[in-house]
């Protein structure tokens, strides 16, 4: 899984990527102060691969990772190349979904480009810089078009398309927002890249204070909540200085931390959760002696398209998956005593994978 993180200068938006990957990409309080794209990989915290690679006396555990890319707080203006940010959009164009950090905190010291907080504004800044900046790409694409849909009736059928969803974004509307029944039509969309056809996950950057509650009393984050809710998109709460704090400790110091804050989770677990959440992912697991492993996949997945995810040759010469439970498994104490007690199952083609499936792949080629 990779994210793209975006957000005006000084909102947070470098120390949060230092904190979740303790990448050390320079953070100060003066606008494009990133002028290189910061690209961090983070393990997925996932409890289950120890406790099964302990019972397997795995030589290695491997979990699922996501890759962060950070590019230069974006002002008004970037997608016309004011500030930094413009040469940056396109190192978003392939991530799976943006992570949009937003400013809910109050602070005197830290300076906003517009000069007070107010995070619906902001988005919306952001917004419509990614909106010109896609412009740009369908203009591109509509005069490569044009040259062929005269004699071509796929290509003509895509021009109507494209001019459609470029009326769309010159209104100021996200291509998140834009939808087609046509199959042709679902297929170019996707093809396009479109920075606006992305799904959205806000960081609400709040102070200490209001991360108790969960920015429950900040009026600024039940904005970007409200908002969040009526265009389809994950939020969650993030005190970037605290996660900066937390990220510098070993796990069992983190773990008195997050107590002593009254705190269930970092931000580094909720934005895991809110990524999976909005982008339909799970993750099964395969373990022995050699390693243990989490593989992520989008919910749905049929077995034989999971065991792709490890080799072709898997999904090639598929024959079946002998699945257990993770916690069956566990309750068992091993994969034996759970075999005797009927809990693996023998699944064929149309098994669907679900999230914390321990899977044994057997294959012919």
């Amino acid at each position: 899984m990779k994210l793209g993180i975006v957000g005006l200068p000084n909102v947070g938006k470098s120390t949060l990527f230092n904190s979740l990957t303790k990448a050390g990409a320079e953070s100060a309080n003066y606008p494009f102060c990133t002028i290189d794209p910061n690209v961090g990989v983070v393990a997925v915290p996932d409890a289950r691969l120890g406790l099964l690679a302990n019972m397997y006396h795995s030589a290695k555990v491997t979990p699922a990772v996501i890759e962060f890319v950070d590019i230069a707080g974006l002002v008004k203006g970037a997608s016309k190349g004011e500030g930094l940010g413009n040469q940056f959009l396109a190192n978003i164009r392939e991530v799976d979904a943006i992570v949009h950090v937003v400013r809910c905190f109050e602070d005197p010291n830290v300076i906003h480009v517009d000069g007070s907080v107010d995070p619906i504004r902001d988005i919306e800044t952001i917004n419509l810089e990614l909106i010109f900046s896609d412009l740009e790409i369908l203009e591109r694409r509509i005069s490569k078009t044009v040259r062929g849909a005269r004699n071509d009736k796929a290509l003509a059928k895509e021009l109507e398309l494209l001019n459609r969803l470029k009326a769309w974004l010159e209104d100021g509307k996200m291509a998140s927002g834009f939808t087609t029944d046509d199959e042709d039509e679902q297929a170019w969309l996707l093809s396009y890249n479109l920075l606006t056809y992305k799904p959205v996950i806000f960081a609400a950057n709040v102070g200490e204070d209001d991360l108790a509650d969960d920015g429950a009393s900040n009026p600024h984050v039940e904005a970007v909540r409200k908002y969040a809710a009526e265009n389809g998109s994950e939020v969650f709460v993030i005190c970037a200085q605290i996660e900066e704090e937390i990220s510098e400790l070993d796990d069992d110091e983190k773990s008195m931390f997050l107590e002593d804050l009254g705190l269930k989770e970092s931000g580094l677990d909720k934005l895991i959760r809110a990524s999976y959440h909005l982008l339909g992912l799970i993750s099964y697991l395969t373990a022995g002696e050699t390693e243990t492993r989490a593989w992520t996949i989008t919910r749905g997945t049929k077995a034989p398209q999971a065991a792709g995810k490890i080799h072709s040759d898997f999904e090639r010469g598929f024959i079946r998956a002998e699945v257990v439970n993770y916690q069956d498994l566990l309750d068992c104490g091993s994969y034996s005593a759970a075999k005797e007690k009927g809990l693996v199952g023998l699944e064929g083609k149309d098994y669907v994978v679900k999230d914390g499936d321990v899977i044994l792949f057997r294959f012919n080629v």
